[in-house]
């Protein structure tokens, strides 16, 4: 028997589908949310998509917790079973090119004066796009991770994470960006040769990082990294009003905060801080 439990009118056309197929007696649509509605068995098995942008955005993830502690069996399986947030500094030239210093010159026109403006509208929230693994000036280092077995809602209202990223290109640092993976296993992980190979501080500054991951054997990995197939998803940015020029093998390092909004739930708060080597810098910013 397989129960799909959703909040919105898509439900309604999805009774029409089971039914179209003769699949009433197999599988039971419910229209509302997964708090809301009434299953009177315990599953073996719990699927949702569940994942935002930055992983984390609209805050979805407790709707799982919320099934997982009421309905799920001993020994149940939830897919996907964990998660991981990444973050790295990148350059982007083009990005800026397109946004910002196009407004020194408009077809002739000097409009210079337009820049202070344009970074506000460009830059002040985070930005979802892609990227490629060219745009990435070190190997990621994680933010977060989720085991869906036994994380807490509290556990996610706010994540703190510090970081030390050490330039592997002279390039114009641009910004940061997120992204995740999800895998799909049992509730005893499986340790990946990605995490085997992983060194400590999880930023493995020795490896190239344009050079494409290998996909680990014993896990189904979906990954939303820039070398990586796009996703609809893409990556999550976060622009620097000003670049800072990096030279190679300096010294990135800072903290990243990611809290829950207060005013709207699904709405997530990010505290960005970063030393470059001559002075701290702040990014605060709204994923809305």
């Amino acid at each position: 028997m397989v129960y799909a439990v959703d909040a919105s009118d898509i439900a309604l056309q999805a009774m029409e589908v089971v039914r179209e197929n003769d699949l009433s007696d197999k599988v039971i649509v419910l229209h509302g949310r997964i708090e809301d509605v009434d299953i009177e068995e315990k599953v073996d098995v719990i699927i949702s998509e569940w994942m935002g942008y930055m992983l984390l955005h609209e805050s979805m993830l407790g709707s799982v917790i919320f099934a997982r502690d009421k309905w799920l069996t001993p020994g149940g399986l939830i897919l996907p079973s964990h998660a991981s947030l990444y973050l790295a500094p990148i350059t982007n030239s083009q990005r800026y090119q397109d946004s910002i210093y196009f407004w020194r010159d408009v077809y002739g026109i000097k409009m210079s004066s337009m820049m202070p403006l344009a970074k506000q509208c460009a830059f002040m929230e985070p930005s979802v796009e892609t990227i490629s693994g060219e745009n990435v000036l070190t190997w990621p280092t994680v933010v977060a991770q989720v085991d869906c077995y036994t994380v807490q809602a509290s556990d996610l209202e706010i994540i703190t994470a510090a970081y030390k990223f050490t330039s592997m290109l002279q390039a114009p640092l641009h910004g940061f960006a997120f992204w995740f993976d999800v895998e799909f296993n049992g509730p005893v992980r499986q340790k990946t040769k990605k995490q085997a190979s992983q060194p400590s501080d999880g930023n493995m500054q020795n490896a190239s990082p344009s050079s494409k991951k290998k996909k680990p054997d014993v896990s189904i990995v979906l990954s939303t990294a820039p070398e990586d197939a796009p996703t609809h998803w893409q990556q999550t940015l976060l622009y620097l009003f000003e670049p800072i020029g990096l030279k190679k093998d300096q010294i990135i390092e800072g903290s990243v905060t990611i809290s829950q909004s207060q005013q709207h739930s699904r709405f997530l708060n990010i505290s960005l801080k970063y030393f470059t080597g001559d002075q701290w810098y702040v990014k605060e910013s709204v994923m809305r």
